[in-house]
Formats: C-alpha cells, structure tokens, sequence
C-alpha cells in the first residue's frame, strides 16, 4: 500500500478473482479509474479452485440452455483474444452402460436447441482418440471443450488492467462500509500484510467477491440468499487424455476430466455447506471420485495423484430453478448484476454467479451499468483487445521446456523447477520484475505467477533451488528463506493430505525427512 492512509478513486472492486481482475481490465480500457482489493492472493477463491474447463456449452444443454449458449459464444470469443492462456483440446462426452438411456438419446436434439455444435462419434472412433478410455462405452460424441489456465487468465487480466491505469492490492480484506446519505461514502480495509487499517474514497463499490459476496453484500445491509456449494477435485501426476472427458449424463460428481498441460484434473463433487472457513477437500470426497473415475477411465483407478483441492461455487438462491430438485446443481450457472439502488445504496453493485468461461460478459455487463452511471460513453473493447499484457505470465504455461523459447537456455542458464522445466534466468526475470511493478517477491509470489511447486514434486526440491538462488541475488535476507519454504511447503501439503497413499505417501514421508529432519520445520501448534 502507499504511505499515505486513504485512496480516492472512481471504482472500488473488491474481489481479486476472474471477475474482478476481468472487470478492471474493462474499465481501464474504457478510461475509467479503478482500484481492486482482494483479501488473499489473486484467485484465491473459485477462480483458482476450479477444473480449468473452457466449456463447450455441451454440460449445460438439458439444465440450464440460456448458459450453454452463453459458454459458447464467449469460449470462442477468449479462444481469440487469449489463445496463449487456453489449449484447444477438444472434448468427448461417453457414456457407460449404466448411464440413463433416455437422456443418451435426448442429447443430440439438445444440443441442437441450445444452439452448441457435436459429432456423433462410433466406439472404435472415440477410443481411437482417446485408448485409456473405458472399452465399456456406449456411446460417444465429440464437442468443442478447451482448457483454460485460470492463473494466466487472470493475471493477464489484471497485469494489462494496470497498464492502463488501475491499481491492485492483495492482503487487503475489507472491514467496513460508511453509508450516508443513501450511498458508501468510505470503505475501510486491514492490509493483513503490514498491519494496518486504511480508507478508501470511492464513487461506486462494485462487490465482486464470489462467494463471499453475501459477507460484503452484509456490510452494506443488503441481504442474499447464498447458497455454499463445495467442489473438490484430484490432480494426476501426469496427464491421461489429450480430450476433456465428460461422462455422457446430467450434471453429477465425478464426471469431467481436464487436461491441464503436464496434468489432468479430475472433479467435481457438490456438498453443501454452511461456512466459509476451512474449504478443503475430504479422503471421502477423494474415495467417491476415484470410485466414479475408474468407470469413464479405468486406469485412473491407480494412477498416482499429486494434491486435491476444492472451492465453493458462488450460487444464489433465487436463481433456483422451478422444476428440478433442491440439489445444487439444479441452480443456475447464469449470473446476477445487482444494482443496489433498489436497496437504497445508490453507487453499490454486485456481480456474482457465472462460471470462468462467461467472465468476460459478466465484466461488461457490469461495466456497462458503470459507463452509464459516469455517462461514459465508451465501448466495451475486451472482445476484440488481445488480452496479452507486457508481464513475464508465459511462465504460468505447463511443461514449456525454457530450452525451446526464443532467448532461454543459454549457456549460464541452468534448471532450477525440473518438474516444470523453469529456468534460473526466468526465474530472475520475474523476480526483477515483481520487484518493479509489485512488491518483493516471495515463494508464494513466485508460485502465483508461475508454476513453481505445481509439479510432481510439489515443491520439494525446487522450493530449495529458487530459495538458494534468491539469497544469492540478494533477494532475501537473514533468515526470510526459512519462512518462506515454510508457508510454501505448508499451503501444498494441504491439498496432499486427502491423497496419500502409495507413491504420495513416499513422496510426504521424503518432505517429511527433508524438513523436519534436517531443516528442523516441524509445523508449529
């Protein structure tokens, strides 16, 4: 944060996720100022806890037909402007011999109602494409999935946002709204960083916190009806398919598996909860989705898994749908603008719902209702702006050799990450550039703008290199090192603990020895 205590600005968003760092860069591309608080890091919420599906629309077609075509129009849309952040994979859709034979039949004319391309494919075709697949299957058709990084999405976002002018602080949770005269004339926020309490001035607050809106809609009297909606989901240790697999029924757990770069992920379950604290996945969770797993896949049965993860999708109640079950996922996956005038909060908005793929719509739709309010006149431009900023994200992409990208692999270049083949040169490049545009780079900086620590290894031995490396360079001091592999180790082995067995569990017990044995980091109680 600057030296001084309060900020004034035409547009407070808080929340730093896929809509909000979308939002700002909309903004600054209209001209209009805007500040983004998240109270985390960048993703933290669903954005970063999510399969990383570009959806084809196809998993919506008999639920929720509005929102399949909406995926398919902006999936082609970022498909353009973002290519470097998405792989085009291509997705199937089988079914087993348990699966419902009616909605099998149905899904072709449902696809063609909601207006979203397939191909019927044979069985010999489908495992063709795909041999790890089940030779079970019954049916098959191909469609136009893709895989998204939402990490490089969103700092893309937010990196060419600031480019234009905006402004982003993390660490920075928002503790109060002061309202007078009918709208919020300040917002007060505690930078957990360095411990202090700050004010910020702005015309309109927009609360694009996920599912936390409810807690921020809160602080300005405006009650929501949210509904917490948890999804967990297991990494593998290499990649499976080349196709995003989805099991050929209604929406259920354990039907989607992504191929993320080096990785596949695996997902998702649906459980209710009541709070926000303590979002993690369960060794039960992890036991159901295995069991599901196996019966699209058989080999995923034992294949090694590296972490498991969950989120909680950011629902609300009255988007309820009549006609389906009280189940979660008969909520809509549609998303809600809220202009909070009609609560009597004249400059408070609230933007929530959606999914990944239709980020790009909820921004300008949000944006929209801002250019009115300021009479801004301006056009939305994110649909045809390439979303590329000037930042070194490249280094978010999987399993890209450093030796085969122009001006890397030179002869004082050695590996540093080998499970995601990071060099030391770009290593040093992002640190000088972290230091340059955001503050001093750290571990977890690192592993946020890049894929340090999200390989097999998870941590364990590049965590030690790029720790090294850095007191080198002068970029830590005295005993910072320390912390740092600390709250790195600390923030993998969280997502390890539902998956350790096998080859996961050798792997813990050498982190263990590393450690706790010889570096002495047992975990405080």
């Amino acid at each position: 944060m600057p030296e001084k205590k309060k900020l004034e600005t035409k547009v407070l968003i808080i929340g730093g996720g896929v809509t909000g760092t979308g939002l700002a860069r909309d903004l600054a591309l209209r001209g209009i100022p805007c500040v983004v608080l998240e109270k985390d890091n960048i993703n933290s919420g669903a954005s970063g806890r999510n399969h990383g599906l570009l959806h084809s629309g196809a998993r919506y077609v008999s639920s929720d037909p509005a929102s399949a075509l909406e995926c398919k129009k902006e999936g082609d849309i970022l498909k353009k402007i973002a290519p470097h952040c998405i792989e085009e994979t291509g997705g199937l859709y089988v079914a087993t011999g348990n699966d419902d034979k009616e909605y099998v039949a149905l899904f072709p004319e449902l696809c063609k109602k909601a207006g979203i391309p397939f191909e019927k494919l044979s069985i010999k075709e489908a495992l063709e494409l795909e041999p790890d697949l089940s030779n079970k299957i019954v049916a098959a058709f191909r469609v136009e999935d893709a895989c998204v990084d939402p990490f490089h999405i969103s700092l893309e976002n937010m990196n060419q946002a600031i480019e234009y002018g905006a402004r982003y602080f993390n660490r920075c949770r928002v503790i109060k709204f002061v309202i007078a005269s009918g709208a919020i004339q300040k917002v007060v926020a505690n930078d957990t960083l360095n411990k202090r309490v700050f004010e910020i001035k702005p015309n309109i607050v927009v609360n694009a916190a996920g599912a936390w809106s409810g807690e921020i809609a809160k602080l300005a009297g405006v009650c929501f009806n949210m509904i917490y909606s948890k999804g967990s989901l297991l990494i593998t240790h290499s990649r499976i398919t080349n196709h995003v697999i989805n099991r050929l029924r209604p929406p259920s757990d354990g039907d989607i598996l992504v191929p993320g770069g080096t990785v596949s992920i695996f997902g998702t379950t649906s459980l209710r909860i009541d709070s926000l604290e303590n979002i993690r996945p369960t060794i039960k969770e992890t036991d159901a989705l295995i069991k599901e797993a196996k019966a699209i896949v058989p080999k995923l049965g034992n294949t090694r898994y590296i972490r498991a993860y969950a989120g909680v999708r950011p629902l609300i109640g009255e988007q309820q749908q009549k006609g389906f079950s009280k189940e979660d996922r008969s909520v809509s996956r549609g998303f809600s603008l809220v202009d909070h005038k009609k609560d009597k909060i004249d400059n408070f908005i609230t933007i929530t719902g959606g999914k990944m793929t239709t980020f790009r719509l909820m921004a300008q739709k949000t944006a929209d209702l801002i250019a009115e309010k300021f009479n801004n006149t301006m056009g939305c431009k994110t649909a045809v702006v390439p979303l590329r900023s000037k930042a070194p994200t490249q280094m978010t992409e999987a399993g890209m050799s450093f030796r085969n990208r122009p001006g890397k692999g030179k002869k004082d270049d050695i590996t540093m990450c080998e499970c995601e083949m990071i060099s030391k040169n770009q290593f040093k490049e992002l640190i000088s550039w972290l230091k340059k545009n955001r503050k001093n780079p750290d571990l977890n900086a690192l592993r946020i703008h890049s894929r340090l620590g999200k390989g097999a290894c998870q941590g364990t031995f590049c965590s030690q290199r790029v720790t090294g490396f850095m007191y080198d360079e002068n970029y830590l001091k005295q005993d910072d090192g320390i912390y740092n592999i600390k709250d790195l180790l600390q923030e993998r082995f969280t997502g390890q603990r539902p998956v350790l067995w096998d080859g996961q569990l050798c792997q813990a017990e050498l982190n263990e020895a590393l450690y706790c044995g010889f570096y002495g980091l047992e975990l405080e109680k």
